[in-house]
């Protein structure tokens, strides 16, 4: 599985939003900067977060960008989803549309789990729980494997 550079973006950015304790609007410009993004292409992936209710945009002198709702109701399966469409694609397909016959058939049990597993990570991490340096204990416990670091 590929993370885009579009999702990573926007789930960076975002964690950036929910950082902000006072609620103040951050520029595209101000959030490019803190995570090393390029502008222009923040600017586009705002506009995904902006259309899919993540973020809400402010006009005018001291305007920017604000969370749209609460960081603990936004998940990160949230984000990426905004930008990037179904978690799992295979062949530009979600599983659940694909159908497979004779020898390959139980393959599409192997896709429609990885995609439910893939949901179940990225569905219980917040963007309050990385904006606080946290994620859940159950992932903290997946993480702290030795062999989910390496690349066999």
């Amino acid at each position: 599985m590929r993370i885009s550079a579009k999702a990573d973006y926007a789930v960076r950015a975002s964690i950036e939003l929910a950082a902000v304790t006072d609620g103040a609007p951050v520029s595209a410009e101000v959030l490019a900067s803190a995570q090393d993004v390029p502008h222009r292409f923040l600017e586009a992936i705002l506009r995904d977060l902006r259309r899919d209710g993540i973020v809400a945009s402010r006009r005018g002198v001291g305007g920017g960008y604000v969370l749209a709702r609460p960081a603990d109701r936004i998940t990160v399966a949230d984000v990426v989803r905004a930008v990037d469409g179904p978690l799992v694609y295979v062949r530009d397909q979600r599983p659940s549309d694909l159908d497979y016959s004779g020898s390959a058939a139980s393959l599409l049990h192997v896709w429609v789990a990885l995609r439910a597993n893939v949901r179940a990570v990225l569905a219980q991490v917040t963007l309050a729980d990385l904006a606080a340096g946290a994620v859940p204990e159950e992932l903290r416990r997946l993480v702290d494997d030795e062999e989910a670091w390496e690349n066999p």
